[in-house]
């Protein structure tokens, strides 16, 4: 399968985003290198070219002579190319030198060379105009290392947008704090320029020195003990220590399990022959004893070994990782993981105890263990793990209010259960049944049709199809019924049957399922159904029911459903000689006739059996003839079915009520006759109206089927997901095809950094480039249609071990509830990219932090070892903080911040009571605002990333307040609940700043918690005095001299008012949860960074937003 079929076709919208850090479309097939460069700079730069003369990036003099041919940095696999995975290669590599782009205030950018000298006492550039003494900047003025466009000077530049997070750090130095901001050309040079400055800074020029001395020498130690144990024991005396060939490729699979043994051996013999043949040219013999040759080269040597452990368990990137939150080491100490998991991986009051069994559990070397320490490979082991899994392990269980009505939930629903392939030939199986009961499915489909010898079978009418006995349809629905989920199964009988198989149908209903069938008749004054907890274990009939009026009588007659009918007439055509062309033809004829105003003839009648009747409470089956109509006459135990054309249709031209509706009513939707291949609708078109029942082919795989079977993933895969709280609301606005912000629903930000991928396997049936593999990641969202959007990462060619994309993208999720994450991996190819693996997640799922994502296959099953490694920040989560969009410009002050408005009914009494809330709408906004602007530009001034949360930003304060002994200049007292932050003698102006923001940022969240719960308060007793003229608003519109659309008009004003109230009232609830966890986060942080005076406040608080690890979830 192409990919783009696997990925829906997606090419019809907006163009797709290679990201910023990556060359451009026309240059990609060309330039597959990891690039930074923006083709916009190159315009930037040749505007001026008349006037300014474009400085060279190339030296043609003496000092870059010898360096033409400089060795690149690469972190491919490939078994020819070396990683760079320590400090000291770090070091190194900077002193070779790298092509660097400069951005300066004006926002011009400058490409240079920088090179740190060889006494590892400065950094210095070429060309420049300055003195070659002023063309440096020594290492012991350098104050901090940044990560990211976070300077004054990126904030502020014009290319601010062009330039990738991941390749931008920035050097600050002086006494005055200046900055040198920096761009490479891949995120990798970056990470090798910020851990050896940082290196650099503690060690100085000794740090060679002192890295020989210690560098990986836990790692280096448990190798070599690794090795011995593996050891030939009948080595001969005075022969190198080795180990087999295949132990030692057994030994490297033990740690990376998911790389290739074949290419483990190549690499071995790979080493052995560039041995051979140094030895060979130096005249050197190698003294081995006695053996053969050939012998030699099934066993491996204790250096052979280490080197190729190191190339196939050494990811760069987690080590870059590593050393980033380790101090400078090359392990994590236990007080360095616990800062990673609390600031990093958003979970809450993580003690040493507890960061201490993660390193027993994850760290491989006895001496790590022992000392407490974890290294590379410890980290790794604890990345790839469970506890670092993308998907929230709280979802594993139920923890949705499972007590509300059964329409305020999506159900889990199959199509026709019974066929296992198409629709037309294929083959129908009771395993059908079987496989979607365990994917958790709760409504599934029995399509009834008189049999031979007196029984019943299900089959679909007319089809080629072998029908199946309904005794073993009903064995197998009885016996998997509830064996993934205890909440109610909704069985849909379409009955075909005559009176006298309706009675064995009556006969095997209540003898196979028994007491498990629902009969309690509905309650008649009830204004919904009840909910999945008080239906636990019981199986509702739905189909088709005689009126109450028809009293007499042990049968009546009713419309018969027949869904296949349309189905069956194009079988007949094929079964007429007509051709599969014929089929699709009229398909397309009968759809079209289906969505015009043409008059249906009327359904055909069949007598029901009344006791079969009275099987049917919760879900009769009912036309649907209008949303007008239902809404007067339905009863909240009457269900419509809905043609997927006509749904669609009702979506686009009336969304409100298709939402309003299901409020109340289950809806259920089933694919169109025209998919006889059994092809799938997207669920996401039919979800974003509310329609609770919208039934799949569970048998065909791809993207539909993955947005389906992700979304039911959650709440422990029950199989009911409580909808969004906006479609629950008896009165609220909201239209499904939005492109815009939803009301009442504040957008989140997502942040997806993708790492890189391991493991990637040549996609199935490809063969025309061998094993070679060149991966890209696209990152999908879907959801409403003004969330739905992708963007890519640029392509790494002939690596699928551990390609390194390192780009990241943001998203704005404007309904946040109804939003899913898909990750697509595809291999690049010019004949058209082929689908590897794939992993579907709803947003709400997402757990923040450095993530492991697992692929999965074209048919939902688990690739072995193949992952992606991502950071995933969303806004009000602890692994995220509030996002704001950099520049001073964004940051907008009282006299120009947007406000809600509310809308005119054009009734005047219901007017002036929302009049009365608009002083109040502006203030709850001013409070919110007020909080969350200086929190964004506190965090400025910390110089972390838009998306870090306060425990972060504390934490990167406490590397740069240090004074001229090393003692802090500024400390936390933490005996308040609003942490103070107290100069400890003179301050530079950048740490008075960081004062007086932070003491803006405290007096505005003290503000939030002094005032919110009067506002609340009264926005909410407004809202109470508008809904009291919810019922009779419609009277209240005509006496107005209100008419028509005018009066539907006045309606929607009224549920959007509404709507903005409810909502603006619950962020003032959210905007004092945020200033609670934003304080404690302060509290933890100042603890963890020792920025607090000795014994004062050191007592470590939980955080609302933060999970602990040991938290349980309830239902």
């Amino acid at each position: 399968m192409s990919a783009e079929a696997h990925r829906g076709g997606g090419g019809g919208g907006e163009p797709v985003s290679n990201g910023s850090c990556s060359a451009s479309d026309a240059a990609r097939k060309v330039q597959h290198q990891s690039s930074c460069e923006s083709p916009t700079w190159e315009t930037t730069e040749s505007v001026s070219k008349a006037t300014i003369p474009r400085r060279s990036s190339l030296i043609k003099d003496g000092s870059r002579a010898g360096r033409e041919k400089k060795k690149t940095v690469s972190f491919s696999s490939s078994l020819s190319e070396k990683k760079i995975s320590s400090a000291a290669g770090c070091i190194h590599s900077m002193v070779e030198g790298s092509e660097l782009k400069k951005i300066r205030p004006n926002s011009r950018v400058y490409q240079r060379y920088y090179l740190l000298d060889a006494g590892l006492q400065a950094l210095f550039w070429e060309p420049s105009k300055k003195e070659s003494d002023k063309a440096r900047i020594y290492l012991n003025s350098i104050r901090e290392v940044r990560i990211g466009r976070n300077t004054e000077t990126f904030r502020t530049s014009g290319v601010y947008e062009q330039v990738s997070e991941d390749c931008a750090f920035s050097i600050i130095y002086g006494e005055l704090y200046e900055s040198l901001d920096l761009v490479a050309n891949s995120a990798e040079v970056a990470n090798i320029w910020v851990t050896g400055l940082r290196y650099l800074m503690q060690y100085g020029k000794q740090a060679l020195d002192t890295l020989a001395n210690s560098q990986d020498s836990l790692r280096l130690r448990w190798l070599e003990q690794l090795f011995s144990s593996a050891a030939d024991l009948n080595k001969q005396d005075g022969a190198e220590e080795r180990i087999l060939l295949q132990s030692a490729i057994n030994l490297v699979q033990s740690v990376n399990p998911g790389v290739s043994s074949v290419k483990v051996e190549n690499r071995f013999k790979e080493i052995q022959r560039l041995r051979e043949k140094m030895c060979n040219e130096s005249g050197f013999k190698d003294h081995t004893g006695n053996e053969k040759p050939s012998e030699k080269k099934e066993q491996v040597t204790k250096q052979e070994f280490i080197e190729v452990f190191h190339d196939f368990c050494t990811r760069p990137e987690i080590y870059f990782l590593l050393v980033q939150f380790s101090s400078n080491k090359e392990y994590l100490d236990a007080k360095d993981l616990m800062k990673f998991i609390e600031a990093e991986q958003g979970v809450a009051q993580v003690s040493e105890e507890m960061s201490l069994k993660l390193i027993q559990t994850h760290e491989p070397s006895a001496e790590g263990r022992q000392q407490g320490h974890m290294s590379l490979d410890g980290f790794t082991s604890y990345l790839t793990s469970s506890e670092c899994h993308l998907f929230d392990r709280e979802h594993n269980t139920i923890c949705q209010d499972m007590s509300q009505p059964l329409s305020h939930y999506y159900i889990n629903s199959s199509h026709n259960t019974y066929l296992i392939e198409d629709q037309f030939r294929g083959p129908s199986d009771v395993s059908g049944y079987i496989r979607a009961l365990k994917m958790g499915c709760r409504c599934v489909e029995v399509d009834v049709w008189d049999g031979p010898d007196g029984e019943p079978v299900v089959c679909t009418g007319h089809s080629l199809s072998r029908p199946l006995a309904l005794n073993s349809v009903l064995e197998a629905i009885g016996r998997f019924a509830f064996v993934a989920s205890d909440y109610p199964l909704i069985l849909c009988i379409e009955n075909h049957c005559s009176l006298q198989q309706q009675k064995v149908l009556l006969q095997h209903l209540t003898k196979i399922l028994g007491d498990r069938l629902y009969r309690d008749p509905p309650d008649e004054g009830a204004m919904y159904l009840p909910s999945p907890l008080a239906l636990r274990h019981r199986i509702l009939l739905k189909g088709k029911k005689l009126e109450p009026t028809n009293l007499g009588g042990e049968d009546g007659e009713v419309s018969e459903e027949d869904e296949g009918a349309e189905m069956s007439q194009r079988i007949k055509t094929v079964n007429a000689g007509g051709t599969e062309k014929d089929v699709v033809q009229k398909s397309i004829s009968l759809t079209s006739s289906s969505q015009s105003n043409t008059p249906h003839p009327s359904p055909k009648r069949f007598q029901l059996l009344r006791e079969l009747s009275d099987l049917v409470t919760l879900c009769h089956s009912v036309s649907f003839k209008d949303f007008k109509t239902s809404s007067k006459t339905q009863k909240p135990w009457e269900l419509c079915s809905f043609h997927e054309s006509l749904a669609l249709r009702l979506a686009g031209d009336s969304p409100g009520d298709f939402v309003n509706h299901n409020k109340h009513f289950l809806s259920r939707v089933y694919p169109k006759p025209m998919r006889i291949d059994s092809s799938n609708m997207n669920p996401q078109d039919l979800w974003k109206c509310g329609c609770q029942i919208v039934s799949m082919n569970f048998q065909t795989a791809g993207l539909m089927m993955d947005l389906n079977t992700a979304w039911f993933r959650q709440n422990g895969s029950c199989g009911y997901v409580l909808r969004p709280a906006i479609m629950r609301q008896e009165v609220s606005y909201f239209s499904a095809d939005t492109k815009d912000t939803v009301p009442g629903v504040t957008p989140q930000l997502l942040h997806v950094k993708v790492i890189s991928g391991q493991n990637l396997p040549k996609p199935k049936g490809s063969g025309a480039k061998g094993d070679v593999v060149d991966p890209y990641v696209y990152v999908e969202i879907h959801g409403i249609p003004a969330d739905c959007t992708e963007r890519r990462t640029r392509t790494v060619t002939q690596n699928g071990d551990n390609p390194v994309f390192d780009e990241s993208f943001e998203f704005q999720i404007n309904l946040p509830e109804l939003a899913m994450v898909r990750f697509v991996v595809l291999d690049d190819d010019f004949i058209g990219d082929e689908f590897i693996g794939q992993y579907t997640i709803p947003l709400e799922c997402l757990q923040p932090g450095y993530r492991h994502v697992p692929l999965q296959s074209l048919t939902g099953e688990d690739l072995p070892h193949a992952k992606l490694f991502v950071h995933v920040a969303l806004t009000n989560r602890r692994g995220g903080g509030k996002p704001h969009k950099r520049g001073i410009s964004v940051r907008k002050t009282r006299k120009g911040r947007e406000y809600t408005a509310l809308r005119d009914l054009g009734v005047r009494t219901v007017d002036e009571v929302f009049k009365m809330a608009a002083p109040l709408l502006r203030e709850a906004a001013d409070l919110r605002g007020n909080m969350q602007n200086s929190v964004a530009v506190f965090r400025e001034l910390c110089g972390v990333s838009a998306v870090a949360n306060l425990m972060q930003c504390v934490l990167a304060l406490s590397s740069r307040v240090s004074g001229p002994e090393g003692n802090p200049l500024l400390l936390f007292d933490l005996r308040d609940n609003y942490p103070t932050l107290e100069p400890q003698g003179p301050l530079p102006d950048v740490l008075r700043r960081v004062v007086s923001t932070y003491e803006t940022m405290v007096n505005s969240s003290k503000a939030v918690m002094e005032f919110a719960d009067a506002i609340y308060e009264k926005i909410l007793h407004i809202q109470t005095m508008a809904m009291d003229f919810h019922e009779n608003l419609q009277n209240l519109a005509m006496k107005e001299g209100l008419k028509g659309s005018k009066v539907s008009r006045a309606l929607e004003s009224f549920s959007w008012n509404i709507t903005i109230l409810k909502g603006q009232a619950d962020l003032l609830i959210h905007a004092k949860a945020e200033v609670e966890d934003n304080m404690k986060q302060v509290h933890d942080a100042a603890l963890t960074g020792n920025l607090c005076r000795e014994g004062i406040g050191l007592k470590r608080v939980r955080s609302l937003t933060g999970r602990g690890p040991d938290d349980n979830t309830s239902a």
